[in-house]
């Protein structure tokens, strides 16, 4: 959550604090307590839907990611190593098997791809450059890895940002119903100073901190006239 969000979370926990501290002034069935019951379950959720937003699932996965692409340049760099090899004999071979420059997952995805069908023609050859015979499978297995990485890694990203859709929707809820509230916590409370004191107090939604005005150049003080 953003700090204004956190502002407005401060305030419906006081207001559920409240609503728990006179639960009794109001009847079980009265539109009071059915508000206070929003502002409670706003708090529940919020709190769910905060801790969703501040995991590190995104983190892990662009570890993930970056890992599974590391393993994937390391194959493909050793089948464009021997490629150049079998080239000497084949010419023209090593143009089959250029790795990708820059960091776009996808170009190298494709290229991947492109390597483990190039490659089953000149299996034997690469194998004979003491490549495992499984080099392709191998390749295959960690095309299909990458692939999984950047979809969790999208998944994690997308659940966060729902989190935050999820945040804001909730507090314009608990908003509503502390609009609501206060109206009829002022006239139940009319006579009551203390209370009404303690509901203002409690339903206020602190500003943000103003920033302090940048001060301006200090300039220096004019020269004498006799002064060189």
């Amino acid at each position: 959550m953003n700090d204004s969000q956190n502002r407005k979370r401060e305030t419906i926990v006081r207001v559920r604090d409240f609503g728990s501290d006179h639960a009794s002034d109001f009847a079980a069935t009265s539109l009071a307590n059915q508000m206070f019951t929003q502002v409670a379950t706003a708090v529940t959720k919020l709190d769910g839907l905060a801790a969703s937003q501040a995991s590190g699932a995104p983190r892990e996965g662009t570890s993930t990611r970056d890992d599974a692409r590391e393993e994937l340049r390391r194959r493909m760099e050793a089948i464009s190593r021997t490629a150049r090899a079998i080239a000497i004999d084949t010419p023209g071979l090593e143009e089959k098997f250029r790795e990708p420059r820059g960091e776009n997952d996808q170009i190298l995805l494709a290229a991947a791809r492109a390597f483990a069908t190039d490659a089953v023609p000149f299996a034997a050859q690469f194998v004979a450059h003491e490549l495992p015979a499984t080099f392709i499978d191998d390749l295959k297995a960690s095309i299909a890895k990458l692939e999984a990485a950047i979809g969790n890694q999208s998944g994690a990203i997308g659940d966060r940002v729902g989190a935050g859709a999820g945040i804001a929707a909730i507090l314009e809820e608990a908003m509503i119903a502390l609009r609501k509230l206060d109206p009829i916590i002022r006239n139940k409370y009319a006579n009551d100073p203390a209370t009404l004191a303690e509901w203002t107090s409690a339903s206020h939604i602190e500003r943000a901190p103003k920033r302090k005005a940048e001060s301006p150049p200090s300039t220096p003080p004019p020269k004498a006239a006799n002064d060189h």
